[in-house]
């Protein structure tokens, strides 16, 4: 199931600067999630990272698989709106080449693991089918 900005922006709290998911052009409720991020030379980090040779922080790629799996987290449970996700543990990251504004990524995320309100989750990003950071993330589900 795709959902745009506007749903996207019902579900998870994050807006700018820090919203780094677009679109989610894919969604098996419970299993897996896909989304996009377009990666512009207008992101606010590219002023000082680095300036001359804008390069995305690995940091934020993350980040943007972990609001993917947040999607997904919070696709499974009631309430969604009095909900946010916390990340927990980032483990196994690995960077694999840069990404760079007209980049985009495409975030796609599996859930290996749900148990109450805690969820193992392995991202991978790609951009134009070449992985360019993948990382395994544990998040839990708590009360605005």
């Amino acid at each position: 199931m795709e959902m745009d900005i506007t749903k996207i922006l019902d579900v998870l709290p994050h807006r700018f600067p820090m919203l780094l998911v677009d679109r989610i052009v894919e969604s098996e409720p419970g299993k897996r999630i896909v989304g996009i991020k377009n990666v512009t030379i207008n992101e606010p980090f590219f002023q000082g990272h680095f300036p001359g040779h804008p390069i995305m922080p690995g940091v934020l790629i993350v980040e943007a698989m972990a609001q993917a799996g947040g999607m997904l987290m919070m696709d499974a449970v009631e309430n969604p709106q009095d909900k946010v996700v916390y990340f927990m543990t980032i483990d196994k990251v690995k960077f694999r080449r840069p990404v760079v504004p007209g980049d985009q990524l495409r975030l796609e995320v599996e859930l290996l693991e749900f148990k109450g309100k805690r969820c193992r989750m392995r991202g991978e990003a790609f951009v134009d089918g070449k992985k360019v950071t993948e990382a395994e993330m544990m998040a839990g589900i708590v009360d605005r």
